[in-house]
């Protein structure tokens, strides 16, 4: 099994004490190589992936999302990929899921003042 990391240097740092494959400044060419080379072997991999690096644009929209993370996500259940916030911007992250959730059951759901 991999434990990868892809993301802000500061942030690979850490995981890279711990053991992880880093990637430090990945890119989302980075990202789409290493999934697309997933998908073609089963390999089981962990990845934490900076969420500034699920996107091909900063627009983050649904249709913007990296193409091979998409169909990682459908497709590859022996790759986990979990979203961590920017390092120098944790409070601006927002998980995709937090769209769907609002969409289903109502932004109520999503109030943080509670």
């Amino acid at each position: 099994m991999r434990y990868i990391v892809m993301g802000q240097k500061a942030l690979t740092e850490g995981f890279a004490l711990l053991g992880f494959e880093t990637f430090p400044d990945a890119t989302t060419d980075q990202v789409e190589s290493l999934l697309t080379g997933l998908l073609k072997r089963p390999e089981k991999a962990l990845i934490f992936l900076e969420s500034t690096l699920t996107y091909k644009h900063t627009a983050k929209t649904p249709a913007d999302i990296l193409p091979a993370l998409a169909r990682a996500r459908r497709e590859a259940a022996w790759v986990i990929i979990t979203e961590i916030p920017p390092l120098h911007s944790p409070k601006e992250y927002r998980p995709s899921v937090e769209t769907l959730l609002a969409r289903v059951l109502g932004d109520s759901v999503l109030d943080k003042s509670a």
